[in-house]
Formats: C-alpha cells, sequence, structure tokens
C-alpha cells in the first residue's frame, strides 16, 4: 500500500499568534525578537519581502526594514495555542507526530478508501483554521521529507498534493538547501563541485557521496532521490527531565557542591536544546547525610539557556540549603516543557550569545558532551542518575 503522510506547518506562527490577540497588527511588518543586539525568532511575510529572515540580527532586519515592528514575544500563549491546534488533530488524525512547537506529521494511509486523503486533508487545515483562528500549510505525499518540502513550497497557507508519481518531477529542480539536513555548510561544499539542485545531488553516486559528506551521505543521497521510509511516530508529550548525583562521601563543602550544579545544569540544558525543549519550572532536591530529603521550585520565563539556568538553581541552592549537615546527594528538574528552539527563547539576548550556545552545542554533537564545558563546572567522582 502506497504511503500516505502530511506534513502540517503553522504559518509564521509567532506572527499569527500575535495578531490572533491583537488584529490591529494585521498587515504590518512584524518582528518577534528581543533587544536591539538580540535576534530574530520569527517574522512576517511582510517583513520578509525587504529581506528579513529568522536568526538574523534585530539590529539588520530593521535596516532592511525599519518601518517594522518589534515585539518580546509570548511564549505562554505560543504554548497555549500549539497546544490547542494539536488537540484538533488528534482528535481527527489516526497517527500524530509533534514535530515542534508549530509542525507536524500525520500517518493517514489507507483513509483514501473511505475519504480520499486530500480532502481529508483539506477539511482538517479548515478545522483547525476555524477552532483555532491560526493559518496552516500543508503537503500530502508518501513520505515525511518530501512532503515536509512540499510545504514549503506551497506557502502561505498553501495546500499542496504530491503523489509518488511526482515525486522526482517535483524535487528535481529544487535548490539543495531545501532539503531538510542540508545546512549552510554541506551547501557550501556541495556548491564548490558545482551540485546546487536536487537532480544533480539526485544522480551523483551515494558511495562518493559518502566519502564527502561522512556517514549522513547515504541518507541524503536517499532524500534526493524521494526515498524516506521514516515512519511517522506517535506524538507523546515530555513532562520533565532531570538528573542526580549521589556522592560517594557525603560533603558539606559549597563550593564543590555549586561546582557540581553547575555541570549539571549545562548538561541538562543541552539536552533540552538537542531535544528542541523549553523549560519553565526549575526543581532542586538535597538529600541529607540521614536521609531527610527536601525539594524547592520556581516558576520562570521559557528558556533552555545555561546561564538563566544556572543563575536560578543556584539561587534555589542558597534558599533550600540552611541545615549545614552534609548532603548525600543533589539533584536537578526542569519540567513544565513546551517545545520550541534556542532561537525561540533568547528574546532578550544578544546574537553574541546565541553564536556562543550554537558553537559550543556544535563541539558538543560533534566531539561528545565533555568536549568543551563552563570551568566553573566539576567534573567530580560521583554516582550520578538521570531520570526522563
Amino acid at each position: 500500500m502506497t504511503r500516505a503522510i502530511v506534513h502540517m506547518d503553522l504559518d509564521t506562527f509567532f506572527v499569527s499568534c500575535e495578531r490572533l490577540v491583537n488584529s490591529k497588527l494585521n498587515g504590518l511588518p512584524l518582528i518577534i525578537g528581543g533587544g536591539e543586539r538580540g535576534v530574530v525568532a520569527s517574522c512576517s511575510y511582510e517583513a520578509r519581502t525587504f529581506g528579513v529572515r529568522s536568526a538574523m540580527p534585530i539590529k539588520m532586519a530593521l535596516r532592511l526594514c525599519p518601518q517594522a515592528k518589534v515585539m518580546k514575544g509570548d511564549m505562554e500563549l505560543y504554548s497555549k495555542l500549539s497546544h490547542d491546534v494539536t488537540q484538533v488533530i488528534e482528535e481527527k488524525a489516526p497517527i500524530v507526530e509533534k514535530a515542534s512547537i508549530d509542525e507536524f506529521y500525520l500517518d493517514i494511509t489507507g483513509m483514501d478508501k473511505f475519504y480520499g486523503c486530500s480532502q481529508w486533508t483539506n477539511e482538517l487545515a479548515q478545522s483547525i483554521t476555524k477552532e483555532t483562528g491560526l493559518p496552516i500549510s500543508f503537503a500530502l505525499s508518501v513520505n515525511k521529507t518530501v512532503s515536509k518540502i512540499g510545504t514549503g513550497e506551497s506557502k502561505p497557507v498553501g495546500r499542496l498534493e504530491i503523489p509518488e508519481i511526482m515525486v522526482r518531477s517535483f524535487l528535481n529542480p529544487l535548490s539543495i538547501q531545501k532539503i531538510p539536513m542540508v545546512g549552510d555548510v554541506t551547501f557550501q561544499l556541495l556548491s564548490r563541485i558545482g551540485i546546487r539542485n536536487i537532480q544533480t545531488l539526485s544522480e551523483m553516486p551515494a558511495e562518493v557521496l559518502q566519502r564527502m559528506i561522512g556517514k549522513n551521505g547515504l541518507e541524503l543521497w536517499k532524500k534526493a532521490n524521494g526515498i524516506d521510509n521514516n515512519p511517522v511516530e506517535p506524538y507523546t508529550e515530555r513532562k520533565s527531565i532531570s538528573t542526580e548525583h549521589t556522592f560517594i562521601q557525603d560533603t558539606i563543602d559549597i563550593p564543590k557542591l555549586k561546582s557540581i550544579l553547575i555541570g549539571m545544569v549545562e548538561k541538562l540544558a543541552f539536552q533540552l536544546r538537542s531535544e528542541e525543549w523549553l523549560t519553565s519550572t526549575v526543581v532542586i532536591k538535597i538529600r541529607y547525610a540521614n536521609f531527610d530529603t527536601e525539594t524547592k521550585q520556581c516558576k520562570i520565563a521559557y528558556t533552555s539557556a545555561d546561564h538563566i539556568l544556572t543563575r536560578t538553581v543556584t539561587d534555589l541552592f542558597d534558599k533550600l540549603y540552611q541545615r549545614r549537615m552534609r548532603l548525600r546527594l543533589i539533584g536537578i528538574r526542569f519540567s513544565g516543557l513546551v517545545r520550541g528552539t534556542y532561537q525561540i527563547n533568547l528574546f532578550e539576548d544578544t546574537e553574541e550569545m546565541l553564536s556562543l550556545y550554537q558553537a559550543m552545542d556544535k563541539m558538543k554533537k560533534r566531539y561528545g558532551f565533555d568536549a568543551i564545558a563552563r570551568c566553573a563546572g566539576a567534573n567530580l567522582k560521583t554516582k550520578n542518575k538521570d531520570v526522563s
């Protein structure tokens, strides 16, 4: 049976959310971000016509579009509306994967026997807009890769169907940058040898591509040829992430304790960013030598940034640890999670801070978590336990 995979993407999601609660923003060039030295988290199509793009420094965006209105952004609002959309989809679709705060994959294979997949998906998109007020684009095709590329090509508010027989003719003329796994480095590498569109890439021997870019070469070749057997994975929402450290010897050494806490925060924050989560609740746990256990928590603005979470955790520790008794265990838990990338979160931070985190995360992913770390976070001999 031919697969029927839908990719749905909420158009300019943050902008649409802001316009939903304030209609005076309709038609205006709008930038969601923060601070003159911050970066663009999202922008309206009116701003994009001037060349404004996501992750662009706010200063550059305002030079391109000086009349744009800049707004800080409201992650709580965006999370709520994303949840509303998710509920509408889950009520109707058999298998749903929530890929991020504003995009979804649906496996509706076999539904053409009853409704017609295209008609069913159109009706679902109409229901989403009717019930939530948010515009949504989609593409229907035979796998996740083709559907995701199709959604991008159909915007704004597009409806596109790419049957199996048309997959190659659809993909061939497109830039290789349209393939989700092709970043700037890979694009520049392939461009230097004349590979700029998907057809040229698809005709390249897979083994040559593997030698050029490593283990992802075969996967890239498959995607260029419209091959993607990855399943739509049913959506399950993570509740929290946490980690604990049990000391070999009970301790009362405050600098040592704080150093370990900083290292724990760095590890969890990296996990948040890698899995595209933001946290709104920080919990710290301590267990004394006599096994008495105490916890303290606080709410914060949605974030996945080490420097914010470290400050919060150390403040909580100072308030919680009052008995001056030796400790045998310390733990941290981040909960109240919502989907979101690091760029989404840093409404207040500078482009320099964003670049620093991106560079550190890239090194950690390539060389391992311990490849780079803050001096303040110690790597001590402890029994540690990570809890999902």
